[in-house]
């Protein structure tokens, strides 16, 4: 099956593992080439079954693809990594030289918001909101608090909070859906992100936390932008291993 331009089904009850990977690329323009060599080499393989989709997005400042990966399960993403991933990844490195990986998190998702009346639009824009936690019960605190808060109020284009809890722990990611760019800036400057906010910060055991590793994000320079606390992204291409067993 062909890359698509769908967003990937996020909630799909056969992903019993997300694999999330920053890959920072030397410049803007080799963002696209990056993401479809990546593509590519994943099209030119035999894919195992237990591999069913692959994301990649383009982040909103230009430094890096995210891929985000849906699998059956560990045992079977380790296998490959062990006996497929030099393979796999040698083309990628030869077409962009100069990506840098920080590495990939382990996540499941635990839950998420989807408000009644969300359109039948595709998503638009994602942004993703990481935390730093100090173990399983200040993840579920936090993905429970946001998702509860959120159940109460009313997020024009807002069209899905998904939240993941790394494995070992030690982060929560807030995959979250958005119509478009200009709907979540305007959230931002609203009522319910302050109170969201608040409700973070009283938090124990809860940091916000940058998406790429700051020991591997670029300085902003004197002239230059500074990295966004948040990023954000467009969808670049999904490729479907197999098809979700889930009605959409």
């Amino acid at each position: 099956m062909p890359p698509t331009a769908d967003f990937p089904d996020v909630r799909r009850p056969d992903a019993a593992t997300v694999l999330v990977s920053p890959w920072l690329v030397p410049e803007a323009r080799f963002q696209r080439p990056a993401a479809d060599a990546v593509l590519a080499a994943w099209e030119d393989q035999p894919r195992p079954d237990a591999m069913l989709a692959l994301a990649t997005f383009l982040s909103a400042d230009g430094s890096h693809v995210l891929n985000y990966a849906q699998w059956t399960d560990d045992r079977a993403h380790r296998e490959w990594v062990r006996t497929r991933r030099p393979a796999a990844i040698a083309p990628v490195d030869e077409a962009v030289p100069g990506i840098r990986r920080p590495g990939l998190t382990r996540y499941r998702r635990y839950r998420s918001h989807v408000p009644e009346e969300r359109p039948a639009a595709r998503p638009g824009f994602l942004a993703t909101p990481v935390f730093a936690t100090t173990g399983p019960d200040a993840q579920r605190a936090l993905a429970d608090t946001v998702v509860d808060l959120l159940g109460r109020a009313r997020v024009p284009g807002l069209l899905g909070a998904h939240f993941h809890l790394a494995q070992d722990g030690g982060r929560v990611l807030n995959y979250a859906e958005w119509a478009d760019a200009s709907a979540r800036r305007e959230f931002l400057a609203g009522g319910t992100a302050d109170r969201l906010r608040a409700a973070i910060d009283a938090l124990p055991g809860v940091t916000a936390a940058p998406a790429v590793p700051v020991e591997h994000a670029e300085h902003a320079t004197a002239g230059g932008p500074a990295r966004p606390p948040v990023s954000g992204y467009q969808l670049y291409k999904t490729l479907v291993n197999v098809p979700s067993p889930r009605p959409r």
